[in-house]
Formats: C-alpha cells, structure tokens, sequence
C-alpha cells in the first residue's frame, strides 16, 4: 500500500526532500533559437553601462593616459634619458589610441555589470544553492581583478620599466647611444596587457574556491598539489615581468600567498564530502 506522502506527491511538495535532493527551478526547454534570444538580450543589457562608461573614458581620456604614463616618465628621469615623450606613427595612431583605451577602462569599470549578466545566462540551469553564489563571486571576481591590476601598477611598474629602459646607453666604439622611441600605441598595448595579465592571476582565490564549493577539489588535494603550484607560479612570474629577480619575486611571493589562502578558504567553504561508510561486521556464525 501506498504511503500518503507519496501518493500526495504531486498535490502536495516534500520541502524536506527538496533540500535533500535540489533540483534545478527553472526546468523549462529551451530551443537553441531561445538561446540566441536570450544572449542577444544579455549583451544589450550589458551595454547599458558599457556605453555610458566608455563615453566618460573618453572625455577624461587625457588624464587617463597621464596616469598610464606616470611609471615611464619617473623611470625616464630616473635614468636620464634623452627621450622627449611617446610618439604616434600616422595622423589616426593618436585617436585609436585613446578609443582603445576609453574601451579598456570602459570595460574594467562596467565589469560587475557585464559579469552579472553573463551570470543571469548560464544560471537558468543551475540548482539554486549555486544561484546563491552569483553576487559573492561577482564582487569578489571584480575585487581581485582590480586589486592585481593596481599590484602591477605601483609595484610593478616601476622597477619593470627601470628594467626595460636600463637597456639604452652608450655603444663606446661606435660613440653612438641606443636610445627607446616608445609609441603610444605599444605603450598601451604593453601596460594593458600587463595590467590584465596581473588582474587574471589574482583570481586565483576565486577559481580554487569555487572549485572546492562545487566538489572538484579539496582542500588535502590542493595542499599536496602546492609544490607543484610554486613551479607553474615560478614559470608564470618568469613570463609576465622583467628579466630580473626582484620582479619576479613581486610576482612570486604574492601568487603563492594567494594559493595557500585559497586552501585555507577551500577548508572552510568547501563541499564537505560523506565520511566513509562503516565496514560490515562479519559474524562468527
């Protein structure tokens, strides 16, 4: 005979098995033409902060690029350099210059917004303890970006760029001096490309964690895997900075501090996982 909780499945939801067993909320086909719709108007709404962000970069786009160049002109008059500025090649390098960056700031700035609606795409399939999830690692995503991006701009920079220009001095036979002409255009390409390559090594705590929260990994694996970490880390502040130890160990020592925390955050907010099933007692009969 049928148990009444069963038989009144469908008229009447079980809250206690929902929990147990979660499910997705918002079961509904979706044709692949449905899901064209919705990217389409993900990436609209998306513009309604990119636009206006890009519009502000651009009138303050001056200012932008005097601070982008603070680090080169100090390395410039720290080694007495017969440089006079950054130069453009063609009469539109100094405009498409300046539209790269209001685009690249633009970017950084409506970045919540943009990541939040990437989110609102994919988390139709999601269960809703992960839904749960979206606004921590959207601001803490957004935080650890912006903050490697500001590590490689004040503590980067400056010895980067001291590095790079200590290669211009005197050829003494050929009484000629090897002297930097920097464009404008691979001046920003250089620092934004640096300045992203910092933002995305800092999500290392976000990555890690989320990958302990869904049971990919733990925190005993991420520990063990730690000396091998501090090899690829090695590797990666070898390709991102100057051919000098002390930029390097600026990008070292901070990558493997975020590792390390990143085990300690999985520790804590990681999926716990079953402790192990008791072995069956064997009977003397």
């Amino acid at each position: 005979m049928a148990s009444p909780r069963k038989a009144s499945a469908e008229s009447e939801p079980d809250t206690d098995d929902e929990d147990a067993a979660p499910k997705p909320e918002d079961d509904v086909q979706m044709s692949f033409f449905d899901h064209l719709d919705e990217l389409r108007l993900r990436l609209i709404r998306s513009t309604y902060l990119f636009l206006p962000s890009v519009g502000l970069a651009w009138i303050f786009r001056v200012k932008l690029m005097d601070f982008l160049a603070i680090p080169l002109g100090r390395a410039i008059h720290k080694l007495n350099l017969p440089v006079n500025g950054l130069h453009f090649l063609s009469p539109a390098d100094a405009f498409m210059v300046y539209m790269k960056l209001a685009l690249f700031v633009g970017f950084l700035v409506s970045s919540p917004w943009v990541f939040w609606q990437a989110w609102g795409f994919i988390s139709p399939g999601l269960y809703a303890k992960e839904k749960r999830y979206a606004l921590p690692f959207v601001f803490f995503s957004t935080l650890c970006f912006l903050g490697g991006a500001t590590f490689g701009y004040y503590a980067v920079f400056p010895s980067a760029f001291e590095t790079f220009l200590g290669f211009s001095e005197m050829l003494p036979m050929a009484g000629v001096r090897i002297t930097p002409t920097i464009t404008m255009s691979e001046y920003l390409d250089f620092t934004t490309q640096m300045l992203l390559g910092f933002g995305v090594v800092f999500e290392v705590p976000v990555v890690v964690t989320f990958l302990a929260m869904t049971g990919v990994v733990d925190w005993r694996q991420l520990l063990k895997f730690g000396r091998w970490f501090i090899v690829i880390a090695a590797v990666v502040a070898a390709v991102l900075t100057p051919p000098d130890v002390g930029s390097q160990m600026m990008m070292l020592v901070p990558l493997i501090t975020l590792y390390y925390f990143s085990v300690l955050l999985a520790f804590f907010f990681g999926k716990k996982r079953p402790p192990p099933a008791p072995e069956p007692v064997e009977s003397d009969d």
